[in-house]
């Protein structure tokens, strides 16, 4: 369960000024307000009373909802905006340094954004314009940013937790500290030993501001991440089928439907939001470059659609991608998936000879360098697909690249341990060169201790999933064993963490019918023939028609 939190020593200043606010220090809670963006696009609503200049007050509130969005960039440039109208805005200081610190994406601040978002945070306690609640909100940041350059992002986050867990009990009704505390907790939930009670927990606390605000943009943005695990995304369907609507122009807001409709294997769903994220990216690119947003909803869209046997789709997107102009904004999930699609299209068909040729740090003129996790993918792909083909050479040298890749992420500054997802990847590998190579057990034990630690894993969010499952990839091992059982026994288990996945349900399908069980087989088939696109043209998807289907 989530632990109180302990205070470090600078804060105790910030708390003893803060130990007279309790809930009467606040005269009534802000009523939720309708905000829009610059196009009348609408954002969901937040429950914000700005105490600056009122004709700042709805560029404020845009600026939380885009914060609540996690439209981080266009967030700072509303806030920069409001202080050019009202420089003694407090609370717009505040959202501007809040905009650096994204604490359930795969980046962490620069040195020169810490360096500044504590500079920011100065400036926001001395403005003129600065009520108690929001004096709050700038401590609860500042314990971030304090001593930043010292901490880990880890630790860093643990102070956020710390000081909106500060703020939400001095103003327990105050909505938004409310959520910025479920966003933290979320946050810290990715390090905790009890991650399922913490995220539920999270969610929670989001989901009783949810109904007091049942548009509240903020609330169903958190409630989407609180149940982004296998085991609870179901709880989280309502919301994602609500938030879509909510802030039907926002990229990032219409993708994130898609964390729960990947969870759950609802592939339509996926496509059909993912298709609406993609195009809202794509007309709003950042600072000249285009948004990592496209590129993101890209990823989900290229899983979705392979899962549905739609080839067609997912290469006419691959070959988009490809022919994309520059400048492309220097973004994790940028990398992820410039690095994932072509990736996922030759390994989710077996194609082993596109993928032993897959080319490496492709586009070559995206920082590469800061994404070794990511570039891990593609030397995967190429030694996967090497390994299968019987080019051992061409495996080993894939196999050594993954080796100093995984060193290489093992020392980035970063919450999320992408060190073991690609030891993952690199045992993989190596099971698959010794079982090519005749060494038929020594591949199989490498694959289940391989399946075995990606179990013991979660996805990171930048991700809809691994590229190939360990755990798909060890029922295939032990399909060409004819051990049908325990080819049964790995697809089912990968199925209960990705599940509707086409190659795991599948290969679960014929090791049943291989037993003998028509009935478990039938239930596998049927899931295909439920997802499959009318114009599919895989074996799989055809082999399921002819058995399940009566074609």
């Amino acid at each position: 369960m989530a632990q109180s939190p302990t205070w470090s020593a600078p804060l105790l200043t910030a708390m003893a000024l803060l130990a007279g606010c309790t809930a009467s220090t606040i005269d009534s809670p802000a009523v939720a307000v309708a905000v829009m963006d610059h196009e009348g696009a609408p954002l969901g609503s937040v429950a914000v009373a700005p105490s600056c200049d009122p004709a700042v007050a709805d560029a404020v509130r845009r600026g939380f909802a885009l914060l609540h969005n996690m439209t981080y960039t266009a967030a700072e440039a509303e806030f920069a905006s409001v202080l050019e109208e009202d420089p003694e805005c407090g609370i717009a200081h505040w959202g501007r340094a809040m905009s650096f610190v994204h604490p359930l994406w795969p980046d962490v601040p620069t040195a020169e954004q810490l360096k500044l978002g504590a500079e920011i945070l100065a400036e926001a306690r001395e403005a003129d314009h600065l009520s108690a609640l929001e004096r709050s909100y700038v401590e609860a940041l500042a314990a971030y940013y304090e001593e930043a350059g010292s901490r880990t992002e880890g630790e860093r986050i643990t102070g956020f937790w710390e000081g909106w867990s500060r703020t939400a009990a001095a103003f327990p009704e105050d909505r938004e500290a409310q959520l910025f505390l479920a966003l933290a907790e979320i946050a810290r939930a990715t390090s905790s030993a009890n991650r399922v009670a913490d995220q539920i927990a999270a969610g929670q606390r989001a989901e009783q501001v949810l109904q007091e605000i049942p548009d509240h943009t903020g609330a169903l943005h958190y409630i989407i991440h609180a149940h982004d695990l296998a085991e609870l995304a179901e709880r989280a369907l309502p919301a994602a089928r609500t938030y879509g609507e909510v802030a039907p122009d926002n990229s990032h807001a219409l993708h994130m439907t898609s964390h729960i409709f990947t969870r759950v294997g609802q592939w339509d769903e996926s496509v059909r939001y993912n298709s609406r994220a993609a195009d809202a990216g794509l007309q709003n690119p950042v600072n000249g470059a285009l948004a990592f947003d496209y590129l993101h909803a890209v990823d989900y869209l290229v899983y979705a659609a392979l899962q549905r046997g739609d080839d067609v789709f997912a290469h006419r997107i691959r070959s988009d991608v490809e022919a994309l102009e520059g400048p492309i904004q220097n973004h994790p999930a940028s990398a992820y998936a410039l690095a994932a699609v072509p990736v996922r299209i030759a390994l989710e068909r077996g194609d082993w000879a596109s993928a032993r040729t897959l080319p490496v740090r492709q586009p070559e003129d995206f920082p590469w360098d800061g994404y070794p996790q990511f570039e891990a993918m593609v030397h995967f792909a190429r030694g996967l697909g090497a390994a299968r083909e019987g080019a051992v050479a061409e495996a080993q040298a894939a196999l050594a690249a993954l080796q100093t890749l995984r060193e290489a992420a093992g020392g980035l500054p970063i919450q999320y341990d992408w060190a073991t997802q690609v030891e993952i990847q690199e045992m993989a590998l190596a099971a698959w060169l010794a079982y090519m190579g005749g060494e038929i057990e020594t591949g199989i034990q490498g694959m289940a201790d391989a399946a075995e630690l990606e179990a013991t894993t979660v996805k990171n969010p930048v991700t809809p999933g691994e590229v190939l499952p360990a755990g798909e990839l060890l029922g295939d091992m032990l399909a060409l064993e004819n051990r049908h059982a325990e080819a049964l026994e790995a697809y089912e288990a990968a199925l209960s963490r990705t599940p509707n996945r086409l190659n795991s349900l599948i290969g679960a399908a014929r090791a049943a019918r291989a037993m003998g069980d028509e009935q478990r087989a039938d239930t596998h088939y049927r899931a295909i023939l439920s997802m499959a696109v009318p114009e599919a043209r895989l074996e799989a998807i055809a082999e399921a028609r002819r058995v399940a289907g009566g074609a």
